[in-house]
């Protein structure tokens, strides 16, 4: 059976995506931590990030770090942090989040019940950081 996020990548589900290519996406989460937390997942179904190839690994990075800039620049803070946990769902997927304190990376603070236009706006305003910076 596939992942929640393989259908996602699949259109069988709705999904805020502000990243896409051909190995991976970066996608609003629908539990955020902090406005503008993302999760950047490869498009092929991986269960544990020890299991991804060393390319695909390193593809995530660079993708979790122009994300990352983008989030920084729609959402100012200290720091993004970055983390793979990868029990909630069997697909790897780095949780891409703006941070002003290491608490703010507790799952426990999930907001499980975020207001769809603020997701919406967040969505947005990442797509609108990345666009100019990427010049187009």
């Amino acid at each position: 059976m596939a992942s929640i996020f393989s259908r996602i990548i699949a259109g069988e589900l709705p999904g805020r995506f502000v990243w896409q290519d051909d190995r991976a996406v970066a996608i609003m989460t629908i539990a955020p931590l902090r406005p503008g937390h993302v999760l950047v997942i490869p498009r092929h179904e991986v269960d544990h990030w020890l299991d991804l190839s060393p390319d695909l690994a390193a593809h995530l990075m660079v993708v979790a770090q122009t994300v990352g800039r983008a989030v920084a620049t729609a959402f100012p803070c200290r720091k993004v942090g970055l983390m793979i946990a990868g029990l909630e769902v069997p697909h790897t997927h780095l949780h891409v989040v703006p941070i002003d304190d290491l608490s703010e990376m507790d799952f426990a603070r999930q907001d499980r019940n975020p207001d769809p236009r603020a997701l919406d706006d967040a969505a947005a305003a990442i797509r609108s950081a990345l666009a100019s910076t990427s010049g187009t």
